[in-house]
């Protein structure tokens, strides 16, 4: 405001909780060729049976504009799980949530976080999809979902190199979107 600068210099984030909220409330961190993510919730359940409701929790469920969901996991560098832990984790995650995920749970699921922010729902949704058909868009969410068009991106605030290599080999091996 004053024509002044402010030096800054990079820090590690003071904890994971803290990390899961500057992404909630900034996805564009964490964007890339999609473009914007429409947050469907933080700490999503992840069934692992069509029974269930939940054993797992992801940190983020986003979705782009195009109706591929986005599950995001985050670490801290200092935490020992961000190489291979992490990794098996997401997969866990991505399995299951393709396999026992019910048509028109992210759709509620988006509702549901979007009214306890205390935003409208059908507001917040048109002005992410513009002139797209709410229920279209629902759809192909759905339909990317059970055909196991996700993207799956790790997020920490740095990248080890054995977890960037991991990552370069499922995205060469997977239908799925790998991201670091």
């Amino acid at each position: 405001g004053n024509g002044e600068l402010t030096a800054m210099s990079p820090s590690a984030p003071l904890n994971e909780d803290l990390m899961q909220a500057l992404v909630g409330k900034h996805p564009e961190l964490i964007t890339d060729d999609d473009g914007d993510l429409l947050l469907i919730r933080r700490e999503q359940p992840i069934a692992d049976s069509s029974e269930a409701n939940g054993r797992w929790s992801l940190d983020h469920l986003f979705v782009t504009k195009t109706g591929v969901p986005v599950l995001v996991e985050l670490k801290r560098a200092v935490d020992t799980r961000l190489r291979r832990e992490v990794v098996g984790q997401m997969l866990d995650y991505a399995a299951n949530a393709t396999a026992y995920w019910q048509a028109g749970r992210i759709a509620e699921a988006f509702s549901k976080t979007t009214a306890a922010a205390g935003k409208d729902p059908d507001e917040v949704l048109a002005a992410f999809i513009e002139d797209k058909d709410p229920a279209d868009f629902w759809a192909q969410v759905d339909a990317n979902f059970t055909a196991g068009r996700v993207k799956l991106v790790f997020v920490a605030d740095t990248i080890p190199s054995e977890l960037a290599r991991i990552v370069e080999f499922l995205n060469d091996q997977m239908r799925a979107d790998v991201r670091a």
